[in-house]
């Protein structure tokens, strides 16, 4: 079987069509989102659309959380902008998406965990610096998720993975839309994948176990800035360009 995983779009849909063609030339058996849909300050009411039109299996995100329960004047500006843009059939969709979902026999597609949709899986953040999390902090932060052949998250941004001792393996395919942010919990940080590409993962068990390729996908980053510069979002069209913040 050929899963084609993204995650993270965050309403980016140029980046989102160039991503969706590729995996057209992929052979791919089933496709999977792990959620941020739409926020972001580029084109979330057209990405919906998009996102609808395709048979991909979809779970919500932090942001789709967020926007589903947050009063207008809680929300981030990313937030803001899109519940603003959508209309009330794509705000129905989002509240239909499921937090976590069985893709194939023995693989769970989450956000962040399988517990929380805020919970860097992958990546552990301290005062200095992010730096990859440990075989011990995964396992704890999965809790009675182990079972799985394969544990499927987003929410970082960065296409990373790991396989378990005892236990699955772990995919980040990145970020398809968005490829650097700051946060600040539990400190101040930055997640930063330092390409402009769109960024997803192919896995494939042909071979009789789970083998992942991160494919980095070139579009037009450049209008794509330049969208998010015409809604007020520099931030955002510097991490388009550059990857960084």
């Amino acid at each position: 079987m050929r899963l084609a995983v993204i995650s993270d779009v965050h309403g980016n849909l140029l980046a989102l069509n160039a991503v969706l063609t590729d995996i057209d030339n992929q052979s791919i058996d089933q496709c999977v989102n792990l959620g941020d849909l739409l926020s972001g300050g580029l084109q979330p009411r057209l990405t919906a659309e998009r996102l609808m039109q395709t048979e991909m299996i979809t779970i919500a995100g932090n942001h789709e959380r967020q926007l589903l329960t947050l009063s207008s004047e809680l929300m981030g500006a990313s937030d803001r902008f899109a519940i603003e843009d959508i209309s009330p059939s794509q705000r129905a969709w989002m509240a239909s998406l499921p937090s976590t979902a069985e893709i194939a026999n023995g693989v769970l597609a989450c956000h962040g965990s399988p517990d929380d949709d805020l919970t860097y899986l992958l990546e552990t953040v301290e005062p200095d610096r992010v730096r990859p999390a440990t075989e011990e902090e995964v396992r704890e932060r999965l809790g009675e998720h182990t079972d799985w052949s394969v544990v499927l998250c987003g929410h970082t941004h960065l296409p990373r993975s790991m396989d378990l001792s005892r236990g699955p393996l772990i995919v980040n395919p990145g970020s398809v839309g968005w490829p650097a942010y700051d946060g600040d919990t539990p400190y101040p940080h930055v997640m930063e994948s330092g390409t402009a590409h769109a960024s997803y993962a192919v896995l494939d068990d042909a071979n009789g176990r789970w083998e992942t390729e991160f494919r980095l996908i070139a579009y037009d980053w450049e209008s794509a800035a330049l969208t998010a510069e015409s809604n007020g979002r520099y931030d955002v069209a510097r991490a388009l360009r550059t990857g960084r913040v």
